[in-house]
């Protein structure tokens, strides 16, 4: 077996684990396409060689019968009065040309159509392409990036640049439009015709952009421009009949306006109105189902943390023994306070690299897209808010396993006999979880009901890689900010000693802008805690 059929096979095999595909969630199952694209590059090249030597064949053959009729057509009967002459011209066109015919007809793409074939069932979907490219929309929110800086490639912190053509730039406003999400629309069809006016070769027409920015910016009631914009592109295109046709209404509804105008004019002499004219860059972003958006997304670009000198003055550093368990007794963690109250902790050398490394081969072939827990039927399912993939890794599954959970026991006082699985996520193209409590609420007293283990009283989040931009934990209520280092861990409490849930403790996990994010997450329940942590003497203690 050729070398690039073995590794075709060893692929296949290992793309056959990854049931959904989803590849957008997770950068970590991301890499796997990375390989898949170079071994179609190896298939592509043996097939481009074997059309070579087909072709040097053939070349060969012609140049050979070139310089043979140059001869035999210069003197026909003195050439076929040699008999061994007559008798291969009779063999050539009999045989020989025959052949040449089957080595014309030989089809050598076989290998490289097979390949692609069976590739192509585990390739990205349309889901996938959808999401990834709302996935940079996110990001362009999220830090307030222009469609240039994502086009040309500016993005802090990243090895290997890279940018957008037309054509992306087109296919990220089609994708908007599809949605119905006309502000996206605008700003990338903005960008695709920017660039193809500065001349960049492209085989998407200006008339397809103007087509699908015209319309958009109708969507807004800026309808000056869009006649603009069409007109712009009928004078390309006198032919397009929709262009036509929206060019004739939106005309009528400007003289529609025209005379609404004139008619309030009459009614009020003394009133002045002028004809408003919205230009793009005033296109402002629809509000949307989250409340605390704003804050959320300026915490994420490290803006308005409420870290003042006062609070700063209250945090401290030091040295950690779990309440003298014995197990820290001689090496005690470094512990570092992140914020006062509710107080959120993060501790130092947490997880070392080979144990991280161990954690995430165990996790990878069982990722899975991540899902919520629906706060009325207690059923986990998937959510556009939380996208990454996780899976839940038992103690039974390898040694280490079970390592780090007795040290995340030690280190909080809580038992993890009535806590959850390890869960570990791996965070995909602008992967982010908005803004979310980890406990349950009392509209949603089943969330845990299967468990029956009581509420989450803590969760315990480990940072399993550096992240270069973006990336970071934040909690929109007070103010906060935790970004990740690889090899830490961060620690708070969601109840307080009482039972009462602290709605303080709402948090999200805030886009990846740049790099690859791994997490692993242990969420310790009420049941078994009661002694270990026993209630306050009042209801917010």
């Amino acid at each position: 077996m050729k070398p690039w059929l073995q590794l075709v096979f060893f692929t296949c095999i290992f793309l056959i684990w990854h049931t959904e595909a989803e590849f957008f969630t997770s950068i970590g199952q991301m890499t796997d396409l990375i390989y898949a694209e170079k071994d179609l590059v190896q298939s592509l090249k043996e097939y481009i060689r074997a059309e070579e030597n087909k072709l040097s064949q053939i070349k060969s053959w012609a140049e050979k019968m070139d310089v043979l009729t140059s001869k035999s057509t210069s003197d026909p009967e003195g050439y076929l009065a040699h008999p061994v002459n007559a008798y291969k011209l009779v063999k050539r066109l009999n045989t020989d040309w025959l052949e040449l015919e089957n080595l014309v007809l030989q089809d050598t793409t076989n290998g490289f159509i097979a390949n692609l074939t069976i590739q192509r069932q585990f390739f990205p979907t349309e889901e996938d392409e959808t999401g990834a490219a709302k996935a940079l929309m996110r990001l362009q929110d999220t830090y307030k990036l222009d469609p240039e800086t994502l086009s040309r490639g500016n993005l802090p912190g990243t090895k290997y640049r890279s940018s957008l053509t037309v054509g992306d730039c087109f296919g990220m406003g089609k994708t908007a439009y599809n949605d119905g999400d006309y502000y996206h629309t605008v700003l990338w069809m903005e960008q695709a015709l920017k660039q193809h006016d500065e001349g960049e070769d492209t085989t998407v027409s200006k008339v397809e952009i103007l087509d699908y920015l015209s319309y958009a910016v109708f969507q807004f009631g800026d309808l000056h421009r869009a006649m603009e914009l069409t007109r712009r592109l009928i004078s390309l295109d006198s032919t397009h009949e929709r262009a036509g046709s929206n060019l004739r209404y939106f005309e009528k509804l400007l003289e529609k306006e025209r005379e609404e105008k004139e008619k309030e004019k009459s009614i009020n002499k003394t009133m002045t109105m002028t004809e408003p004219v919205v230009q793009s860059s005033a296109y402002e972003r629809p509000l949307d189902y989250l409340p605390e958006r704003d804050i959320y997304e300026a915490l994420c670009r490290g803006e308005g943390v409420k870290m003042t000198p006062r609070r700063q003055k209250r945090l401290f550093c030091r040295y950690h023994d779990g309440n003298r368990n014995p197990h820290l007794l001689i090496a005690p963690f470094k512990e570092e306070d992140e914020w006062d109250s509710p107080h959120i902790v993060r501790y130092y050398d947490v997880m070392s690299d080979e144990e991280i490394e161990k954690i995430k081969q165990l996790a990878k072939p069982r990722l899975a897209r991540a899902t919520v827990r629906d706060p009325k039927t207690g059923v986990l399912t998937v959510a556009s808010y939380r996208v990454s993939k996780s899976s839940w890794l038992e103690e039974e599954d390898d040694p280490v396993v079970a390592k780090v959970n007795q040290r995340m026991q030690q280190i909080t006082g809580l038992t993890v006999k009535t806590a959850e699985l390890l869960q570990v996520a791996n965070y995909g193209m602008g992967g982010q979880y908005e803004p979310h409590f980890d406990f349950s609420r009392k509209d949603e007293p089943d969330a845990f009901k299967r468990l029956g283990t009581g509420n989450r009283v803590a969760t315990f989040l480990n940072y399993m890689s550096d992240v270069e931009a973006g990336g970071a934990t934040v909690f929109p209520d007070f103010g906060a900010a935790i970004w990740p280092k690889k090899g830490t861990a961060v620690f708070w409490y969601n109840l307080f000693r009482s039972g009462e849930g602290d709605y303080r403790t709402r948090h999200a996990a805030c886009p990846v802008l740049v790099g690859c994010k791994w997490v692993s997450n242990k969420w310790f329940h009420e049941r078994g805690n009661e002694f270990l942590r026993p209630c306050g003497r009042t209801e917010v203690d």
